[in-house]
Order: C-alpha cells, then structure tokens, then sequence
C-alpha cells in the first residue's frame, strides 16, 4: 500500500512522503533520466591519453617536489606551505586510483603501471588495494546494503561518529607503513596473518564488516608484484630513517595524513548516507549521492578528478573525469531545474556537512 501510494506522486516529493527506512527501496526509477544520462554522453566516453597523463604526472612532480621543500626548508612557515601544497597535489594524484578502477584496461595503456610506480607504490597504496573493490559499491544489488565495501549509514549514526569517522584517517600512513613493512612480509611464513591481512587490510573500505576475498588468477599476480614493491620501499624507507634521521619521514607522514583527512571529509559528503541496508533504484542510488558543480568554489580542490560530480558519476561510472563537467552541462540543460537531475546538487561542502551532521542528531 505505501508502495503504491508513492507511486501517485510526483518524483521529487516521493523520498519526503516515504518512511525514512523504506523510500530507497520504494524509489521507482526515473527512467527519462537514466535514457538522456546514456544518450546524450555517448560522445564524451573516450578516456584521452593526452589529458591523464599530464595530469597526473604533473600532480605528481608537484607533490613530490613540494614535499621535498617541506623537508628541506628551515623556515617553519614555508615548511607549512609547502606541506599543505605536498597534501592538496598528491591527493589529486592519489585520487587516479578511482579513474583505473572503470576505464577499461586497454584504454590507456601503461597507465596503471606509470600510477603504480610514481603513486601508488611510494605512498603505499597500489591499484590493487581499489580495483576489484569500489566496482561493488557501484553493484546495483550491492550499493547501500551491508555488502557495499564503501557504505555506512552515516546519517543514521550517532553523533560523534562523523569526527571519529573523519579524524581515524590520519593514523592511515602509520598504518599503512606498519602493513607493508611489517605485517605484509610476515604473512610469508604465518599463512593465518597473511589472509587476515588480505581480508581486513588490503581493500579501501570503509564498512567494518567487509572481508575481501583472497586474490586469483592474472589478479593474484598483479597483486604479488605491487605486494613487493610495497614491501620493498617501506623496509627501504624505514632503514634510510633510521641511518640518516626521523625528520623527512616525520614530515611525509604528517603530508599524507593531511592527505588522507581530505579524502576522508569528502568521502563524508559523497553521498547522503541515509539507506539503512535495502537494496535501492539506480535513481535512489542517484539520489543518495551528491554533486557539487559550479559555481560552488573550491570543490576542485577538496574533491578533484571529476569526484565533484559524484552523483553522476553513479549514472555514468566508465565516463572519463575529464567529460563529467560537460555531461552534466548538458544533462542540466535537457532535463531542467525541476528534475530529478537536478536535485542530486549541491552548493558545497559546508551545508553537507551541516546536514549531515542534523542527520545524525535527528537519528538519537
């Protein structure tokens, strides 16, 4: 009967009208947007060689090079500098590892190898630790349901869970070099630590209750090579500090740390978290999730890579980063100001939070 009822109602008055844990389910698709979301993009899907790899190599160099003025610099404000340049251009680079979890593996070849070896085996977080495991999230049986590996209800939770939440991800390089120094090598000799490791510490996850399935295949191999460049560079890493000094890794600890905090508060207004664990639509996946397009200002920095476009990105994940803001151009254009489309924006990262935050406090 409520099914029904909602069924009568206009799309956009239909999450207000459903009872808050039944409106993701009950959500019928907007079929009209889902159509223009393929027709009107089918153009815009080619990822371009020549707009990656500048990209990335030249967020990379940046960030390296501002670290490197980080460590070196006696001025502690030019340190500070420095390091918040460090933070914001290796966080670009760092967020690659989404864009090679869809494109296909032949569109831009030698890519993943090239990311891998500027990105992410230096700051310890290879390819591997995504692909295989953000696709669930964008499983239409998966999103939002205790088997999404990138899902919590937020918004349902208590209070103090969003700073804890947002605050952890700065022990993630200690735990990260604790990982792959450590617990990664002893996983040799100590089969039981080696697929602990695998299942609780080797995926970009956020659900608690997540375990990742033990690696097979072409996969398993991938896995093995990234697994021992990892290894390689921490023990590496640590034996340089302990020969020549605790400062350049104090330093670079503290950057990635800044780096991981970032991602963590966008992570936070990626999406509404507001299902409590039933399948949804595609539009009520839609929906739960959120784009902050222009003219909202400064989310190229805390959500860069075409993340700022996250909603769409759930309509169109294979689209290049590089096409999102043309496809939502155009998107807006066709479906207008009163369509579902449209109320998936944001104005920016601050009344996400804010809401989010009333969330949690309507949800004691």
């Amino acid at each position: 009967m409520i099914a029904q009822d909602l069924l009568k109602q206009p799309i956009e008055s239909r999450r207000d009208a459903a009872p808050p844990s039944t409106w993701h389910s009950q959500m019928p698709d907007d079929k009209a947007m889902l159509r223009a979301a393929v027709e009107l993009t089918r153009d815009l899907a080619i990822a371009r060689p020549s707009i990656y790899w500048p990209d990335m190599l030249a967020s990379a160099f940046v960030g390296y090079a501002a670290l490197a003025g980080a460590i070196l610099a006696t001025n502690p404000m030019v340190a500070v500098l420095c390091g918040l340049l460090a933070s914001l251009t290796l966080y670009r680079a760092l967020l690659f590892i989404h864009e090679l979890t869809h494109i296909h593996k032949d569109a831009l070849p030698g890519f993943r190898l090239g990311w891998n070896a500027l990105v992410g085996v230096p700051l310890l977080i290879p390819s591997f630790m995504y692909e295989g495991v953000h696709t669930q999230h964008h499983a239409r049986t998966r999103y939002g349901t205790v088997e999404d590996p990138e899902y919590l209800p937020l918004a349902l939770m208590k209070p103090w869970s969003l700073p804890v939440f947002a605050l952890t991800a700065l022990l993630l390089p200690i735990g990260l070099l604790i990982r792959s120094a450590l617990l990664v090598p002893l996983g040799l000799v100590i089969p039981p630590l080696r697929r602990m490791v695998w299942e609780r510490a080797s995926a970009l996850a956020i659900n608690p209750s997540y375990r990742r399935r033990m690696p097979e295949g072409a996969f398993a191999r991938m896995v093995f090579w990234q697994e021992l460049a990892c290894s390689a560079w921490a023990i590496a890493v640590l034996a340089a500090s302990f020969a020549w000094g605790w400062r350049p890794l104090l330093i670079a600890l503290c950057v990635v740390s800044f780096t991981a905090f970032l991602n963590q508060v966008r992570t936070l207004v990626a999406h509404l978290w507001e299902n409590d664990g039933e399948a949804m639509t595609v539009t009520a996946q839609y929906l739960d999730s959120v784009n902050v397009p222009p003219p909202a200002r400064f989310s190229g920095l805390w959500a860069p890579v075409g993340l700022r476009y996250h909603a769409l990105h759930h309509l169109l994940p294979s689209m290049p980063y590089h096409s999102l803001a043309e496809c939502h151009r155009r998107l807006q254009e066709n479906l207008g100001e009163t369509s579902t489309y449209s109320r998936a924006n944001y104005p920016g990262l601050t009344p996400l939070l804010a809401r989010l935050a009333s969330s949690t406090m309507k949800a004691r």
